[in-house]
């Protein structure tokens, strides 16, 4: 398919990155294309950013019939560059085939989100720790009441500057195992990148940041104690040499982390066992206790890496290695980095060309 250009009228003036809060600002254009049983995923255009005239009966409102994902560019030697572009749309599908959205050819995705990004490539910011965060999602745009798949879809990527995650630097959060409320459970919604999921975990979040936590860890709906992940990341902990996580494959209602996996992929590169298997809270607490949890943090796109310094469950609170940020923590953060910014060679084909 053509990717149409439409050029706006006029341009933004760019902010000061580290002055604004993420997501808050956004660039001059944007990539559309629309779906209808006739014509399938059709018309994809770059097209100035606007505002949507949006039906009070649009199912997507009402009915929450929705995906989205985010990914981030960088600049290598003033060109402009995307990390693992591919996977993350091709998660996209995933969670489109879990939401029943029709499938996306990945060809126009990827092409269109590379002529966006180039096309908007002066909005790369490049101080350390900045990126241009880019955000791909679909919704419903059917028009009625009734509870049913819609039959007609939007695809749009949107694009915004952001600083770095850490703004008052690289250190470790306390985070609160939640033993109450249930963010995700087998056979739901808990591996599609879907607002519920999102809008499910918002009240916990509030319960801890109330408590003067950073964010909640969430257990499995079922059995109450097989960690599932962070609210906004994966988790991952380094246990007697091992770095582990939760598996994807065996916990359903766990996101499939792509900045988790790039993690284990690194991790094993290094010469480190790595498992992803079932690990339950009991077991991370009993490790604690002998001595063997080394370091724990999360991961996902918008932080890379979050150091995790205390652990609290059922109102006793677990301190991980001296409350420090962990070595192999620290290390990979600063080597995934080095990747975004062209400081660490990419041997793992990790960075794609947006020209």
């Amino acid at each position: 398919m053509e990717i149409k250009f439409v050029e706006a009228k006029t341009l933004k003036a760019k902010p000061d990155v580290s002055k604004i809060g993420f997501g808050t600002h956004f660039t001059d254009y944007m990539f559309e294309m629309n779906y209808n049983p006739t014509d399938g995923w059709h018309d994809p255009k770059i097209v100035p950013y606007a505002d949507m005239a949006i039906s009070p009966a649009n199912t997507t409102i009402h009915y929450g019939q929705a995906i989205f994902d985010g990914l981030k560019a960088y600049k290598h030697n003033g060109k402009p560059v995307i990390f693992r572009a591919s996977t993350h749309l091709q998660r996209v599908n995933v969670s489109a085939k879990i939401m029943d959205i029709p499938e996306l050819p990945f060809d126009v995705m990827l092409t269109g989100l590379k002529k966006l990004i180039y096309t908007e490539r002066d909005w790369i910011p490049t101080e350390k720790g900045q990126s241009l965060y880019i955000r791909p999602f679909v919704f419903a745009t059917d028009n009625f009441l009734g509870v049913n798949v819609s039959k007609t879809y939007k695809f749009l990527i949107i694009l915004s500057p952001v600083a770095a995650y850490y703004a008052h630097g690289f250190a470790p959060v306390k985070i609160m195992v939640e033993d109450k409320y249930v963010r995700a459970v087998r056979g739901g919604l808990g591996a599609a990148k879907t607002p519920a999921n999102y809008a499910a975990s918002l009240h916990a979040g509030l319960v801890a940041h109330e408590k003067n936590y950073d964010q909640v860890l969430w257990l499995d709906g079922v059995e109450r104690k097989y960690i599932e992940e962070v609210g906004s990341m994966n988790i991952l902990f380094k246990i007697n040499g091992e770095i582990v996580s939760p598996s994807p494959k065996e916990q359903t209602s766990i996101l499939d982390g792509i900045t988790r996996r790039t993690v284990n992929q690194i991790a094993a590169d290094w010469g480190y066992p790595v498992v992803e298997r079932k690990i339950s809270i009991d077991e991370v607490i009993a490790a604690h206790d002998n001595g063997t949890l080394e370091e724990v943090f999360g991961s996902g796109t918008a932080a890379v890496i979050s150091p995790v310094g205390l652990l609290e469950y059922k109102g006793k609170e677990y301190v991980i290695n001296g409350g420090k940020i962990g070595d192999f923590t620290q290390k990979m953060y600063d080597y995934i980095e080095g990747i975004h910014t062209g400081e660490v060679e990419d041997k793992f084909g990790f960075i794609e060309a947006a020209e």
